[in-house]
């Protein structure tokens, strides 16, 4: 399977970067009412409702992601996604398959080769 990689940008309109860390899974959710993107996905973090939207301009996804447009179609209504680099304003997540989060029933975490959360605070991102 190739993987897709996405950028999570908007966060200075929510939480900022601090709900973000590197193993972190989030929730992607078709933001099918959006009044101003058609393709529109929010990104969402238990306890914390949106936390940002995957990136759909130009000017704001990075090289190699796919934007919200190109994922679209290629997800369900709901989906998963491992965050893999943070950077100075947006934040770079691999979508994960149905496969890698069978068995896990809290999609906190996913068995990947990244280090693992020190406490339970840190899956919440604070």
């Amino acid at each position: 399977m190739n993987h897709m990689y996405i950028t999570i940008t908007g966060l200075g309109h929510y939480l900022g970067m601090r709900p973000y860390k590197v193993g972190r899974i989030v929730k992607l959710v078709k933001d099918k009412g959006n009044e101003y993107d058609e393709s529109a996905i929010r990104v969402e973090l238990p306890f914390l409702d949106v936390v940002g939207y995957v990136a759909n301009s130009v000017n704001t996804v990075y090289a190699g992601t796919y934007s919200a447009g190109r994922l679209y179609d290629k997800i369900d209504d709901l989906a998963y996604a491992q965050v893999m680099f943070i950077t100075h304003s947006s934040v770079i997540a691999r979508v994960l398959s149905p496969e890698e989060l069978e068995g896990n029933n809290d999609c906190e975490t996913v068995d990947l080769p990244l280090p693992p959360a020190r406490t339970p605070l840190d899956k919440i991102g604070f």
